[in-house]
């Protein structure tokens, strides 16, 4: 643990960009306790670091519960996430005892977009198995239907979730020259879709008439597991399937048995169920499954972003201001 003298208590539960530690180090007005380490507090440091702190700012890693906010005790009045997803939270518990909570949307949508689409990429040309036909001496010469893909050009891409994410990888992949674009949610959204010539259409439809699927949706009690064997069914055999949401919206086994049984032809994923999949997990014998490992949000610039505003959302709620990113309870 690492403690520097300030007034107001604050726990920070990882090692964060130091960008974001210099924002609490400069304002003043508050004492700060630091996991400091790369990997996760341990629970037990957890729950004694927050104990009497009126700040807390955490990471989406981990996990905010009611035994978290009975050790941390009343004075507990704000919770920052470095984060843009919020289901590690207990909101509800949260709300319930009047804790203001800041998270860090948009600063990360470009990083995610730009990630998604080379997941997708990687994925549909079949990259990460053909820089290992190199090391391992399986490139002997050009062959006519060796290492082949798909590509985007006169392709229908289906976005699941057309939210601020859904919209940046859209933005990107048109260039490409991809004939349509479709989308599905919890609602329509015409002035947004505009821009792609987008289609609104229901989830069973999406599966169906897609080449591409990227999955951009905030993880809700509607879309846990949404993406199951019925969706995959659906699918195209020649179809490429994305996620970057959150693992848990797919049913990791039936997305399995699509790959195996050639329901589908690939898929990437930069989130799993849990995190960090386990060595021997079924879908990391997969040639055709690309596994990332949650780094949709990682480039130097937009983890400096995410740290400083975590922080400076942590500093307007001990000072009862208005943060500059509140999620509103």
């Amino acid at each position: 643990m690492r403690t520097a003298r300030w007034a107001m208590e604050v726990f920070v539960t990882r090692r964060i960009p130091a960008a974001g530690l210099r924002a609490l180090s400069e304002a003043g007005g508050c004492t700060v306790q630091q996991w400091d380490s790369n990997e996760p507090v341990p629970r037990a440091e957890l729950l004694a670091g927050v104990a009497g702190k009126q700040g807390l700012l955490c990471l989406l890693s981990d996990r905010i519960d009611k035994e978290v906010l009975d050790a941390a005790g009343s004075g507990l009045k704000v919770i920052s996430t470095m984060s843009v997803g919020f289901d590690h939270l207990a909101l509800h518990e949260i709300k319930k005892r009047g804790i203001r909570v800041g998270y860090t949307p948009d600063v990360l949508t470009d990083a995610t977009a730009e990630l998604s689409v080379a997941l997708l990429l990687a994925t549909c040309r079949r990259l990460p198995e053909s820089v290992e036909e190199v090391k391992n001496g399986g490139w002997t010469t050009w062959k006519p239907l060796w290492m082949c893909g798909y590509g985007l050009s006169d392709s229908i891409v289906g976005i699941l979730g057309l939210g601020r994410i859904g919209q940046a990888v859209a933005r990107r992949l048109k260039p490409f020259g991809v004939k349509k674009f479709l989308y599905a949610g919890s609602h329509p959204k015409p002035e947004i879709a505009a821009e792609f010539q987008a289609e609104f259409v229901p989830i069973t439809r999406l599966a169906e008439e897609s080449d591409f699927i990227v999955v951009t949706c905030a993880l809700t009690p509607e879309t846990q597991g949404i993406c199951n064997k019925d969706f995959f069914c659906r699918m195209k055999k020649n179809s490429v399937f994305i996620n970057t949401s959150r693992g848990a919206v797919v049913n990791q086994e039936d997305l399995y048995n699509a790959l195996v049984n050639g329901q589908i032809a690939a898929a990437g994923l930069d989130v799993t169920t849990p995190e960090p999949l386990p060595t021997d997990h079924p879908l990391l014998s997969l040639k055709n499954c690309v596994i990332l490992p949650h780094i949709g949000s990682a480039t130097y610039a937009t983890r400096n972003t995410m740290s400083v505003l975590a922080a400076n959302n942590l500093l307007a709620g001990l000072k009862g201001e208005p943060m500059p990113s509140e999620l509103l309870l």
